[in-house]
């Protein structure tokens, strides 16, 4: 909102809630329209609702680990007054936290959750798998940046799709960046978090209006703004469109 970076990752939930309040932010790309984390715990931990009175790993308050958190201990009955919150800044500090003992249970995304199920520790829900369609992760700007550098927007796009692009069809180069960038030596767990990556990294990178309905009827239950509000208020399609429309994604179908 300063203008001092021109895009950034954000939660689809947080977008809204700035924009109700004024910050006119555009998401352009969709990341992942699924929440692609996993509530760890405990082992001794059976369910989501054993964890009334204890403390949740998450990396911060209004991030994509906090929504998730706040909706999986929704769907097993609980408020947020019947736990502990700790923002633990990065989601590997949120196993460190979990084997040690600190915490007893955490929402992480791979390759935590793969490390944590190696661990021993009990995947109470993926929220991938068993969770709504929800903008969790998306490519934003502000819709004054759009205006001035539209070209810009227009490239940055197509060059996230083209990595995702590469992602989804080159597995070596794939396994090659999550050993290099995401410090993961293990073969299983590297196996692991590709597959996971692979299947839920939206592509065409289109940002699910069905999931951001899914945000907007959360946040009208307490903002009648949020219930009055429309999907399109949000995000501006438009650049994953073009290149739908000049054949940029029948590439990938041929594979």
């Amino acid at each position: 909102m300063a203008g001092e970076i021109g895009f950034s990752f954000m939660d689809g939930a947080n977008e809204v809630q700035a924009n109700l309040k004024g910050a006119n932010l555009a998401l352009v790309a969709g990341a992942t329209n699924r929440q692609v984390f996993s509530l760890m715990a405990k082992p001794e931990i059976k369910s989501a609702s054993d964890l009334k009175g204890k403390k949740i790993g998450i990396t911060r308050i209004g991030s994509s680990t906090h929504t998730s958190a706040l909706y999986a201990l929704g769907q097993a009955g609980l408020r947020p007054s019947d736990y502990q919150i700790l923002p633990l800044v990065e989601v590997p500090n949120i196993f460190t936290a979990l084997a040690a003992g600190q915490i007893d249970a955490g929402v992480v995304s791979p390759p935590t959750n793969s490390r944590a199920r190696k661990a021993g520790f009990r995947e109470l829900l993926d929220l991938a798998k068993d969770g709504p369609e929800y903008v969790s992760v998306a490519v934003g700007t502000s819709r004054s940046y759009i205006g001035a550098n539209e070209d810009t927007v227009r490239r940055v796009v197509r060059s996230y799709a083209e990595g995702v692009y590469v992602f989804k069809t080159n597995k070596a180069a794939a396994l090659k960046m999550i050993q290099s960038h995401l410090k993961v030596k293990e073969a299983d767990i590297q196996e692991d978090t590709y597959n996971q990556f692979r299947q839920y990294l939206e592509y065409p990178p289109y940002v699910s209006r069905k999931g951001m309905d899914a945000i907007l009827a959360e946040l009208g239950d307490k903002d009648p703004a949020a219930k009055a509000a429309k999907p399109d208020d949000f995000i501006d399609i438009r650049f994953v469109a073009e290149l739908e429309k000049e054949g940029f994604f029948r590439k990938f179908a041929a594979k």
